[in-house]
């Protein structure tokens, strides 16, 4: 299992750690993404903002893509009309922008719900896609893209979370405790809070959840992560047995944790 705290800003190559395609692409958005809500009936729009790192003017192309999670929750970006997909909804400002050099460059997107949608969540992304740059070898050509995920909670959406139990995982290299827990509803869930863990040796640990999605109809398991006693100070090491209690929440729901997990 990985862990990617900032899954939901996703730069892609179609060649990873190139120099030659970093130069090419020298890009950043913000806001990495969007978790907004929306009556039916009604038109969202919104503005993200595109800043060019490089010293030359850069040509950027949109379009809309579907996206999905794996196992490890890496974003999967398709341009196919996914089944039900609330891409016809969205309009974007353009297909291509130009931004200066070292500058900066608003863009608009817009939301248009139909007033018969149903309540639930309309789930797409924006890609920024820079033009191919040929390699210095020549011949190969690699494209960046960015992809900025948007959630949009249409009426009464919400997520209904279950907790499932605790186990404990390798991720990114760590022995650390996870939570499952699955979404019966139709919107998405981010875990919140802190939780006190007491480990093998009766030190006092603080534990606080990764901020990765849990999707409606999925089921997930969250990495528990440990707090350092200040912004500064190491991430405590984990001695197993640990005994697990406290609550997590993702407003207005609440999960109870009381568990004890071993290696």
């Amino acid at each position: 299992m990985h862990l990617y705290p900032r899954a939901l800003l996703v730069l892609l190559g179609l060649l990873v750690a190139s120099g030659a395609a970093a130069q090419g692409f020298a890009a950043q958005v913000s806001p990495p993404r969007f978790e907004e809500s929306a009556k039916a009936g009604t038109t969202f729009r919104n503005v993200l903002e595109i800043t060019n790192d490089s010293d030359q003017a850069a040509r950027f192309n949109f379009r809309t893509a579907d996206w999905s999670l794996d196992a490890d929750g890496t974003a999967a970006f398709a341009y196919e009309l996914a089944p039900g997909s609330c891409r016809p909804w969205v309009g974007i400002e353009a297909a291509q922008i130009q931004v200066p050099a070292n500058g900066r460059r608003r863009y608009r997107f817009e939301v248009a719900v139909p007033a018969d949608a149903p309540s639930g969540q309309c789930r797409f992304a924006i890609m920024i896609e820079g033009d191919p740059t040929a390699l210095p070898e020549g011949g190969l050509q690699v494209a960046g893209r960015i992809g900025v995920i948007v959630y949009l909670t249409i009426g009464d959406g919400a997520p209904v979370l279950t907790y499932l139990g605790t186990r404990v995982a390798s991720v990114n290299g760590r022995d650390l405790p996870l939570v499952s827990v699955r979404n019966s509803g139709n919107a998405h869930a981010r875990l919140g809070g802190f939780l006190d863990a007491i480990d093998g040796n009766g030190k006092r640990i603080t534990v606080s959840p990764s901020a990765d999605p849990i999707l409606p109809g999925a089921t997930r398991e969250i990495a528990l992560l440990p707090l350092g006693d200040g912004p500064n100070a190491a991430e405590p090491v984990l001695v197993f047995p640990l005994r697990i209690k406290g609550r997590l929440e993702a407003p207005p729901l609440r999960l109870d944790i009381d568990a004890e997990v071993a290696k």
